[in-house]
């Protein structure tokens, strides 16, 4: 079921109405079978497969902690291995396979193996990691095994988050599953405005802008310069407010339930590094990869050729997470190098900044930084967002073809021809991202939130009702499905 669409409309208000209205003891088994209605409302005969993984890391959970030594290692092995499994069949077999095929075609050598016509199931690398941090921090002492099987599987199939995350770790979410909470209505006005702040950023910004990206990107060797430049430009910031706009209606409807999940997203694009962009994007599983990958490989504690690896390796993983295709492989490789290059060279970049004086000039320091990190992400996602590699090495090598029309007023008016979208859509587009800076600019200084919340009342609630007004007026209310449900 999708946040932006009829049915959840009618969903959401019942299952919340009927959580607030049932008595504490039953609120479990009604979020259960809402999860599950919610879920199979793409696919039902997928609901199965998460039955199985919840089933293997159910019983993992309370083996591990029952067992000791080699045979407690024995079961959060055959728990992470099966997990994983299913994962790969579904996500990666093809991949890989077609891949093992090429290579054999290459030699001339018979391969028998054809490939396999599934669907991936919607969500699963999300609840799959979500399951194995359950193993992971029973196994490490971190959290009891969950002996109530109706609460864990809900700890793993919680609607709000069951198929985009955030990806929750046990310690947070599992103890708030058996916890009850009275109706607030401080918490309810914040939940509502973090959902109508999502709407906003999915079906206003990020649905709008996915048609001038599509044009573009479905395409690309029918433009050059300034339109690859702009949909590359536009994907950024549609694959922000797509996904933040998914986390802002989970969090929102699970806070006004009483149930706190992790912030996902700070303002990433204001990020002055790429260092600082991945502790401000996609929060949940960025941390999941430096707890559970990057660590057990060692971290930081065995040298820097060390730590290059493990970082350059925790990024390549996370590359091939988000999806079986070369071009995920190489935005995951390629952010992993703005990493290990930014480590190299920070005594260099330091000794130019003092020696050009810029240190003495903050707020042009921070612009340069913030410009160079989003340039450089935006080159990143052009691999993300690139149907094959092919493509993308051509957007490359003509993405400042005539990019000198940048500065070309006449050019930039009729900007919406060659993008394939009319006038009203392209202002839309560039007025509700302005609306988004405005927001985050406000979100990030102490100074405007405080001016914010000491306007009165009625200009506040203004702002509120303009937002759902927006939302009504200029909404793409064509039920598109939110981009990260294919991972």
């Amino acid at each position: 079921m999708l946040f932006n669409s009829v049915e959840f409309l009618i969903f959401f208000p019942v299952v919340t109405a009927l959580y607030f209205v049932l008595a504490h003891k039953y609120r479990w088994l009604l979020l259960l079978i809402a999860s599950c209605v919610f879920y199979m409302a793409f696919i039902p005969a997928y609901i199965f497969i998460l039955i199985v993984t919840i089933l293997i890391d159910y019983y993992a959970g309370m083996r591990i902690e029952d067992t000791a030594g080699a045979t407690r290692k024995l079961f959060l092995v055959m728990s992470i291995v099966s997990t994983c499994l299913v994962l790969f069949v579904f996500k990666y077999f093809n991949f890989f396979n077609s891949n093992f095929a090429a290579m054999a075609g290459y030699f001339d050598l018979r391969y028998p193996i054809g490939l396999v016509n599934i669907i991936l199931p919607i969500g699963l690398s999300f609840h799959t990691f979500q399951s194995l941090s359950y193993v992971i921090e029973v196994y490490r002492g971190n959290q009891k095994a969950e002996r109530h099987f109706g609460i864990y599987s809900l700890y793993v199939m919680f609607y709000p988050q069951l198929v985009a995350g955030p990806i929750e770790r046990p310690q947070n979410l599992l103890h708030q599953l058996r916890e009850e909470h009275g109706f607030d209505y401080e918490r309810a006005k914040l939940g509502l405005k973090m959902m109508m702040w999502g709407l906003f950023k999915k079906i206003v910004i990020a649905d709008r802008l996915s048609v001038a990206v599509n044009n573009v990107y479905n395409n690309p060797h029918g433009f050059t310069g300034v339109p690859l430049i702009t949909a590359t430009v536009f994907f950024a910031f549609q694959i922000y407010c797509d996904f933040s706009g998914y986390s802002d209606i989970a969090i929102g409807a699970a806070k006004i339930m009483g149930i706190d999940l992790m912030t996902n997203f700070v303002r990433p694009y204001h990020s002055r590094s790429v260092a600082e962009f991945w502790k401000r994007w996609h929060i949940s599983l960025s941390t999941w990869f430096r707890d559970y990958l990057y660590i057990s490989l060692g971290g930081n504690r065995r040298g820097a050729l060390r730590r290059y690896f493990n970082l350059f390796v925790t990024f390549l993983v996370s590359g091939l997470w988000h999806g079986a295709n070369w071009t995920y492989v190489v935005w995951g490789a390629l952010n992993g190098f703005y990493m290990i290059f930014a480590m190299l060279t920070s005594g260099l970049r330091r000794g130019i900044s003092e020696i050009t004086g810029i240190n003495g000039h903050p707020y042009i320091l921070k612009f340069s930084q913030v410009a160079v990190t989003f340039a450089l992400t935006c080159f990143a996602w052009l691999f993300f967002r690139a149907n094959s590699l092919s493509d993308s090495f051509y957007i490359i090598s003509h993405l400042f073809s005539g990019a000198a029309n940048l500065l070309n007023p006449k050019y930039l008016v009729s900007l919406n021809v060659s993008l394939g979208i009319n006038k009203v859509d392209i202002i839309l587009a560039f007025g509700s991202l302005a609306v988004l800076e405005a927001v985050h600019l406000a979100q990030g200084s102490e100074r405007l939130r405080l001016a914010v919340a000491a306007l009165p009342w009625e200009i506040r609630w203004g702002m509120n009702y303009s937002v759902a007004f927006s939302i009504l007026m200029f909404g793409v209310f064509n039920s598109s499905a939110f981009i990260y449900f294919q991972f």
